[in-house]
């Protein structure tokens, strides 16, 4: 893949499309394969690199991972059991996927042994004090650079106890970390949240057999430790990799696009109700499985407020919410956002900066950005910052400007293969 991509607008986006399967499933799916007691198949997994290194790490656990890409998807056969894993040899090294850091974070809490887990620069200055802090609370020992924590990580797991713990920002992941180390806890673990976020790991460890409880508003989550069955289970699309597809149809003329098969759970579709609010023309057409197919087409849009209980569902769609934001009437406000700060890149300067070089005068704030709306793009060069989701979101700005705008060249687009690998393959396809 290229470092660089360039895109011209003036063309619609008409057509269907799968995207890649979810990458929250995806990583899980793994990794309770890996402690079910026996053989688990996976398929229509996310093919990025960041699901690859799952994959690997569990590997080097002593799990038995088949994980191949065929056709942009991925599929994995996993033999799995808490006998068959084991202290790897040389330390685990998952780049620049933070849910992999975390997440393999719980399960090596629960293992009777020392594993280091490490990442590139960009994860190595992400702090990792949110799962250190309960995963020390129930015996582990988690150490790392500094005092929130960076990477590299150490933890020296075995003899965890359960505990009861209120997750002082909202997070799937750091749940999905205390959720699994709990598996090999005594006693019960209970993680309370205040807002309502992504329940793949607790869906996911009712469906293996886990021994899981959520309370009747999903803000409570009780596990015990558990043995898992072996499972089938084949991967929705990813909505928030749905999302670009969606907002970019929603904002370049005489697009008609529909989004197949996308899982549409708990906390995973707040960008369809910002949307909405907006005025987009989004119709969503529900399955018995829980996926939907979305349809979004072209019309005008209107600026609105996002904040409050919902961004914590959305810090992964708001960049290309912002280039929405950019072309709809009157502003847009993304506040309590913080969160933006400490993703793969600083989301919200970045935003400020890059969206600025397409002629886009953004108010950066502390919690967020405001977007006066109401503006065209222009053609210029911009930057990924080495984070796939704003590369992918300045190529929606590309594919929006008019077709006397000038190109918009993407530095730094290689940073898709985390999670998109397929991203200009399916462009050309919907822009054909």
């Amino acid at each position: 893949m290229s470092s660089t991509l360039e895109v011209a607008g003036g063309r619609p986006l008409r057509g269907r499309l799968r995207v890649p399967g979810d990458k929250s499933i995806s990583h899980r799916a793994l990794l309770l394969g890996a402690l079910a007691e026996g053989t688990s198949h996976v398929t229509g997994m996310a093919a990025g690199d960041d699901v690859a290194r799952t994959a690997a790490a569990l590997q080097a656990l002593g799990a038995g991972v088949d994980f191949d890409v065929v056709d942009r998807v991925g599929a994995a056969t996993v033999s799995g059991g808490r006998r068959r894993l084991h202290a790897s040899a040389t330390p685990l090294e998952v780049a620049n996927s933070g849910t992999s850091m975390r997440l393999l974070a719980g399960v090596c809490a629960s293992l009777p042994w020392t594993t280091t887990i490490g990442g590139d620069e960009s994860l190595s200055g992400r702090p990792m004090d949110r799962v250190a802090v309960p995963l020390r609370r129930m015996g582990a020992a988690v150490d790392g650079v500094g005092d929130t924590v960076r990477p590299p990580l150490t933890v020296r797991g075995g003899d965890l106890h359960g505990i009861d713990y209120v997750l002082p920002v909202p997070s799937a992941q750091v749940k999905g970390t205390v959720l699994l180390a709990g598996l090999g806890a005594e006693g019960d673990t209970v993680v309370r949240e205040s807002v309502l976020t992504r329940a793949h790991t607790e869906e996911m460890l009712a469906a293996v057999g886990g021994d899981v409880e959520v309370s009747a508003d999903h803000l409570t989550t009780r596990v015990r430790a558990s043995k898992l069955e072996p499972f089938r289970l084949d991967v929705a699309g990813d909505p928030s990799q749905a999302a670009f597809w969606v907002v970019a149809a929603c904002i370049t003329p005489g697009s008609d696009v529909v989004i197949e098969r996308v899982y549409v759970g708990q906390a995973r579709a707040g960008f369809l109700d910002v949307l909405r609010r907006m005025g987009a023309l989004v119709d969503v057409e529900p399955a018995a499985d829980g996926t939907a197919d979305i349809r979004a087409r072209y019309g005008p849009l209107r600026g609105t407020a996002v904040g409050g209980a919902e961004v914590a569902g959305l810090i992964d769609e708001i960049p290309v919410l912002a280039v929405a934001a950019a072309l709809a009437e009157g502003p847009t406000t993304f506040a309590d956002a913080s969160e933006l700060r400490v993703k793969e890149t600083d989301r919200a300067a970045a935003l400020a900066s890059e969206l600025a070089a397409l002629g886009i005068p953004v108010e950066e704030r502390p919690d967020g950005l405001v977007v006066p709306g109401a503006m065209r793009f222009r053609g210029g060069a911009v930057r990924s910052h080495g984070d796939h989701r704003m590369a992918m979101a300045m190529a929606v700005a590309g594919m929006a400007s008019d077709e006397n705008a000038g190109v918009v060249r993407i530095e730094g687009w290689d940073s898709v293969l985390t999670s998109y690998p397929g991203f200009e393959e399916d462009l050309q396809q919907l822009c054909r």
